[in-house]
């Protein structure tokens, strides 16, 4: 038993590593609207360079050198002194290359992630967020309990990562390297600045730290001494990992007295091309039949907010009316998967019933059919924005107009069969 939760625990942090594939959701306008006819088909955007072998001691060092240059300035003889006798680890690579959020689809993903044993435990811990907290950021303790075991799964399991070497591999690796490079410099600066130890700055594969998985930058920026010792200790003090983790959602928008959004019942003329589209208010969504699957309609500020329609598994899979708290919370993680994830733990924490629909039983998408997909979409005129073999909103938008081109159903859910079909069609 022991084993098997061990395993469990490493699978969630695995999970829960940050990924920034396109720009955080939040901070940008609402999405442009879907056109109801393809693009014009162009030139393919030049691919991202082919990441550099993670084993390539020499070439690491060259990238090093290169750091130091571009980012070492007067502290470049302390960063050159964190950075000796560093090498790449071959394994973040991998997992940077299979984000679950990504890979797998939402519904293995989100029951996976949201059990009633892991709701039986938030509830057990919704008092270990201190009022102050809640009173200061306005954002519910059931929110950040969700997120807090998700991320470490309450601080038990919080990686054990060397999280400059691992920032360092990401660099070097070049898939985001200017991402990775500034994480990186603020991770030194933490050691050298003496906010934590080199040997206490542990952390994910992907550089998040401490028990609400913090990326340095964040950690500068937005650590809370909440306990109010003199230090900002994520590792060690729930107080203080959950506070920040408040104040990191209430600047990037949290709006009290709102969820995060709710699941909606779709009418059979449903239009999909509108999902992830504009954002509408609640009046717009239900003169189209719109409908929440358990009743009612959103609260008075909700209804005002202006919301899009999310279909995370396609046509076949729970639909869901996304108000903008549920952007916030991709600001921990700019995944679809990871914020319902979350909202639906901070839902049963609740005591509210659990989802209508069911989750489709697709298998997940290999690498080579999400590279694929992307790179035969963007051939044929209809661009992803970038051929990494993340299935973000882009992809899915470049998808929905292939869709509604060839007459098809355009909910843009890309399933194993589609991904072939199109690499198939792309020749």
């Amino acid at each position: 038993m022991r084993f098997s939760l061990r395993l469990l625990l490493i699978g969630t942090v695995a999970a829960c590593a940050p990924m920034l594939p396109e720009p955080p959701p939040i901070a940008l306008p609402a999405p442009a609207p879907v056109q109801p006819s393809a693009p014009a088909p162009g030139p393919a955007p030049t691919p991202a360079p082919a990441p550099a072998p993670a084993g390539d001691q020499a070439g690491f060092e060259g990238w090093k050198q290169g750091f130091l240059d571009r980012h070492g300035g007067v502290r470049r003889a302390a960063y050159e002194r964190e950075l000796a006798g560093l090498t790449p680890d071959p394994s973040v690579v991998r997992l940077d290359r299979n984000q679950p959020e990504f890979s797998r689809p939402a519904g293995a993903y989100v029951q996976n992630a949201v059990t009633a044993t892991r709701i039986a435990q938030g509830r057990q811990r919704t008092e270990r967020v201190p009022l102050s907290v809640v009173e200061r950021y306005g954002v519910p303790s059931e929110i950040l309990v969700a997120i807090w075991a998700q991320e470490s799964s309450f601080g038990q399991v919080q990686g054990d990562n060397d999280v400059i070497r691992s920032l360092a591999t990401l660099a070097y690796d070049g898939r985001r390297r200017d991402w990775a490079e500034a994480q990186l410099k603020d991770a030194l600066d933490i050691v050298i600045d003496g906010r934590r130890s080199r040997a206490g700055l542990k952390g994910s594969w992907a550089g998040a730290m401490g028990q609400t998985q913090f990326m340095p930058d964040n950690y500068l920026r937005l650590g809370v001494d909440q306990n109010e010792d003199g230090k900002v200790d994520i590792w060690g003090s729930d107080a203080d990992a959950l506070a920040s983790a408040a104040n990191l959602l209430s600047q990037a928008g949290w709006k009290r007295g709102q969820g995060w959004g709710y699941e909606v019942v779709l009418p059979s003329n449903f239009d999909y091309s509108e999902a992830e589209g504009p954002r509408h208010p609640w009046s717009y969504w239900a003169a189209r039949g719109v409908k929440l699957a358990h009743g009612g309609a959103p609260n008075a500020a909700e209804a005002r907010e202006e919301a899009t329609i999310l279909l995370p598994q396609g046509a076949r899979g729970p639909a869901f009316l996304a108000l903008p708290n549920h952007y916030v919370i991709r600001r921990y993680n700019n995944s679809v998967s990871y914020a319902l994830a979350i909202g639906l733990t901070a839902d049963g924490i609740q005591g509210r019933p659990g989802l209508v629909a069911s989750w489709p039983d697709d298998g997940p998408l290999s690498r080579d059919q999400r590279i694929g997909a992307q790179r035969a979409l963007t051939a044929m005129g209809y661009d992803t924005q970038g051929i990494d073999g993340v299935i973000g909103a882009n992809t899915r938008a470049a998808l929905r107009r292939w869709q509604m081109a060839t007459g098809r159903l355009a909910d843009g859910y890309l399933t194993a069969e589609l991904a072939d079909e199109l690499i198939r069609r792309a020749g």
